[in-house]
C-alpha cells in the first residue's frame, strides 16, 4: 500500500514499524509533527510525551534504552543544544535497546534562531548520523537506524532538514519488522558513568566509528551514478535538487550521493578515482566537502574539490532547485560568479514562460486577537515615563518586538529571558542613574522547559527583575502542543494541572499577581502594582490562544471615529487606516474586544 506522507509522518510510521516503545520530545518547528503522528495512531504497543524540554525528552528515551527498548527522540537542532550534556555522556555508557535521536535542521533560518548543521554533533559526540534525502528515505533508514543502534550498543541521529520534514511523497508502506525487545533492566556498573568506565568505552567508540566508516560505504542509501572526469557530491535534499538539475545537461557526470556518517571513505575513494574535479553541493556546512578534502590529501589524489570553501557554492541560506542548477551550470562553464551572486534565485525559465511576480513582503505579526497584545500594552502603559528594558524569550511574544507595541529589547534562547533580565539588572546597577527596571517575558510552555531555574536564580540570588508569564494554555507557535499547565497528555489522557502560579508562590518570589489582559484596567493596575516592589515579582497574564479558543464576537467602527489613531497601537492586523480612518476587516477580526478598551470616544462597537 502506499500513502501520501509528509516526512515527518514517514519517520514517525517508520518508527511504528521498526517497534518502538517510547518516544518522547519537545516542539520545535519543523520536528514537531513527528510526535503528533504517533499520537494519531496510538496502538497500545508504545508510549509517547512532549517532555518539559529536550534534555529531560532525552535523558527519558535514554532509560527505556537501558531497559531494552527501541525509544526515539525528537527535537529541532537548537534543542539538541539543550540535551548536549547528557548526549554526549550516553555514548559512553551506551544503551541496550535502540535509541535514534531525530534532530530537524533548517536552512535559512526559516523558523529557527539560528543555522546550524547537526552532522557536526554527530561528529563532536563520535555517533553516527543518518541524512535521508527524501521522506520515503527517511521512512525506510529509521528502522536502519534503530538496528545500528541496537548493533553498536549506541544511540545514533538521524539528522533531517525543513524539506525532508515538510515535504511529502509516496510511501510505500512496508509490514511491520519481526522485532521482539528483550525488555528488563539490569543493574550493572556499565550504567554509572565513572571515569574509568569513559577510559575502557573510548577505545570501543573509536573502532566503532572506523567500522562503520566501511559499513556505510556498502549501506545502499550511499552510492555513485554515471560516469565523467568531472564529479559532484551531495546529500539530502540537496540530492534530489542536483538530480533535477541534471536533467537538462548533457555533459557526463559522476554522481556521489552521502547519507550518511561517519564519511563512507571505501565509497568515496571509488567515487575520486578517474575524476579531475568536484562539486560539492550540501547545505549549512562544508561537511562533505571537508571529508573529500581531507581524503584526497591523506590519499596524495590530484582532484581539485569545490564547494563553500572555494566559493563556488552558497554558505548560507537553503539549497533550491534553481541554486542548484545555476551553481551547476556556472561550475561547467568555468564561471565563478561571486558568492553574493549566486546566493540569489536567477530565472532560469525559458524565453517563452512569463516571471512570477515578486511575493508581497508579509513581515510575521501576532494574530488578531492575541493575548500577548493586550500584555505587552498593559505593561508599556503602566510603565510609560519610567526607563526600562524588556527581556523577551523564544515564543510567538518574540513578535512583540515589531512596531508599534516595540517591547523587547533583547530575545536569547529558551528560558534566556529571566536569566538576562538578571544580567542587566546587575550590569544597569553599576550605571550612574542607578538603573532601569528589568522586565523579562516568557510564555507559559518555555516557563516549563526552562523559565524556572531562572526564577529560582533571581529569588536565590536577590535580584530586581519584573517576570510577565504570558500563560496562553497551550504552546502556541508550534501548533498548541500540550504541556503541563494544559491537564492533558500527548498520550490524550487526562492529566494534573501544574499550577504556574503556586510554583511562582512556592520559589519564594516577593510578589506574584495575576489577571486576565483583556481586563485591560485591571491589568495596568496589576503592573503598576509592582513597579515600586524589591526583588523577584511576577506578572501571570492568563487567556487562551486566540487560535485554540476563538470568539465568535467581532467589531466595526461607526462614523463616530475622529481617526485620532488611538487605537492603532495595539497593531492589530485586522485594523486598518484608509482616509485619515480607522477600519476592522470583518474577516480578521477575532473579537478579543482589546481596542473597544483603547477608544476614548466609543466609536467601537460589537456587530
Amino acid at each position: 500500500m502506499k500513502k501520501l506522507l509528509m516526512g515527518n509522518e514517514a519517520i514517525a510510521i517508520g518508527a511504528i514499524r521498526a517497534g518502538i516503545g517510547l518516544a518522547s520530545g519537545y516542539p520545535g518547528t519543523p520536528s514537531t509533527e513527528i510526535l503528533e503522528t504517533l499520537s494519531k495512531n496510538l496502538d497500545g504497543s508504545f508510549y509517547i510525551e512532549w517532555s518539559v524540554n529536550e534534555k529531560v525528552a532525552l535523558e527519558v528515551a535514554a532509560g527505556a534504552a537501558y531497559t531494552g527498548v527501541r525509544s526515539l527522540v525528537t527535537m529541532k537542532m537548537v534543542g539538541l543544544n539543550v540535551a548536549a550534556d547528557p548526549l554526549m555522556s550516553l555514548n559512553y555508557v551506551g544503551v541496550k535497546g535502540g535509541m535514534v535521536i531525530v534532530v530537524a535542521d533548517d536552512p535559512g533560518p526559516i523558523s529557527s534562531q539560528t543555522e546550524q548543521d547537526t552532522r557536526h554533533f554527530g561528529i563532536f559526540a563520535k555517533l553516527a548520523v543518518f541524512d535521508p534525502s527524501s521522506p520515503e528515505e527517511a521512512y525506510l533508514m529509521i528502522a536502519d537506524a534503530f538496528e545500528f543502534s541496537e548493533s553498536l550498543g549506541r544511540p545514533v541521529i538521524m539528522r533531517v532538514t525543513t524539506r525532508i520534514c515538510h515535504g511529502r511523497a509516496s510511501v510505500e508502506i512496508l509490514p511491520k519488522l519481526n522485532f521482539k525487545a528483550d525488555v528488563g533492566f539490569e543493574k550493572s556498573p556499565r550504567w554509572v558513568i565513572f571515569p574509568k568506565l569513559t577510559a575502557q568505552n573510548k577505545p570501543i567508540i573509536e573502532n566503532n566509528l572506523l567500522n562503520l566508516s566501511d559499513e556505510f560505504s556498502e549501506y545502499p542509501f550511499n552510492f555513485i551514478e554515471g560516469s565523467g572526469r568531472t564529479g559532484l557530491a551531495c546529500g539530502s535534499t540537496c540530492y534530489a535538487y542536483v538530480k533535477e538539475a541534471l536533467k537538462g545537461i548533457s555533459t557526463d557526470l559522476k554522481l556521489f550521493k552521502v547519507s550518511t556518517y561517519p564519511f563512507p571513505e571505501k565509497k568515496a575513494l571509488e567515487f575520486l578515482k578517474d575524476v579531475d574535479k568536484v562539486l560539492v553541493i550540501e547545505e549549512l556546512d562544508p561537511v562533505i566537502e571537508n571529508c573529500l578534502i581531507n581524503l584526497c590529501g591523506r590519499h596524495k589524489l590530484g582532484v581539485k574539490i569545490f564547494g563553500k570553501r572555494t566559493r563556488h557554492v552558497q554558505n548560507v541560506g537553503e539549497i533550491t532547485p534553481d541554486i542548484a542548477q545555476n551553481t551547476i551550470n556556472r561550475f561547467l562553464t568555468g564561471e565563478h560568479t561571486d558568492i553574493e551572486k549566486s546566493n540569489t534565485t536567477d530565472d532560469i525559465s525559458d524565453n517563452n514562460t512569463p516571471p512570477l511576480p515578486a511575493l508581497p513582503v508579509r513581515p510575521p505579526v501576532m494574530c488578531a486577537g492575541c493575548s500577548h497584545r493586550a500584555s505587552f500594552l498593559a505593561v508599556k502603559e503602566a510603565a510609560k515615563g519610567r526607563k526600562a528594558v524588556f527581556c523577551g524569550d523564544i515564543g510567538c511574544y518574540t513578535l512583540g518586538n515589531a512596531a508599534p507595541l516595540d517591547m523587547v529589547d533583547t530575545c536569547l534562547c529558551m528560558g534566556g529571558g529571566i536569566t538576562v533580565a538578571q544580567g542587566i539588572c546587575r550590569g544597569e546597577q553599576r550605571s550612574s542613574d542607578g538603573g532601569r527596571l528589568s522586565f523579562a517575558f516568557i510564555g507559559d510552555s518555555t516557563f516549563f522547559h526552562s523559565g524556572i531555574t531562572g526564577i529560582i536564580n533571581a529569588v536565590y540570588n536577590m535580584t530586581d527583575i519584573i517576570a510577565v508569564i504570558l500563560d496562553n494554555h497551550t504552546t502556541a507557535m508550534t501548533g498548541g502542543q500540550q504541556h503541563p499547565g494544559m491537564g492533558e497528555t500527548l498520550m490524550r489522557t487526562p492529566a494534573p494541572k501544574v499550577d504556574i502560579y503556586e510554583i511562582i508562590k512556592a520559589c519564594g518570589v516577593s510578589k506574584a499577581v495575576r489577571c486576565n489582559p483583556f481586563n485591560f484596567d485591571e491589568a495596568k493596575k496589576a503592573v503598576a502594582s509592582v513597579l515600586d516592589e524589591k526583588g523577584v515579582r511576577v506578572i501571570l497574564f492568563e487567556a487562551p490562544c486566540v487560535v485554540v479558543s476563538k470568539s465568535s464576537n467581532k467589531y466595526t467602527v461607526d462614523e463616530s471615529c475622529t481617526g485620532c489613531g488611538l487605537c492603532r497601537r495595539i497593531g492589530c492586523p485586522a485594523m486598518v487606516s484608509e482616509d485619515k480612518k480607522v477600519y476592522i476587516t470583518y474577516e480578521a477580526c477575532n473579537g478579543c474586544g482589546l481596542c473597544t478598551q483603547i477608544c476614548r470616544i466609543g466609536a467601537i462597537k460589537g456587530v
